[in-house]
């Protein structure tokens, strides 16, 4: 796997996923559990929804 996740992409799936899971956890809906995927993508630096794209938010080395 080849990273295709940039820093501030990273940074803001895992912000982002936090809000989400700890809505849940304080009682929101159960749909906010959906915040534990951009906390894996975010954590693992590979997102599979950007391959079909070709989207890489990666810097690229020379």
């Amino acid at each position: 796997m080849k990273s295709n996740v940039g820093g501030i992409d990273r940074t803001l799936r895992i912000v982002v996923g936090l809000a989400l899971v700890a809505w849940a956890v304080m009682g929101g809906p159960v749909w906010a559990w959906i915040g534990l995927l951009p906390i894996a993508t975010g954590a693992i630096g590979w997102c599979p929804a950007y391959l079909p794209f070709g989207i890489k938010t990666c810097s690229t080395k020379k």
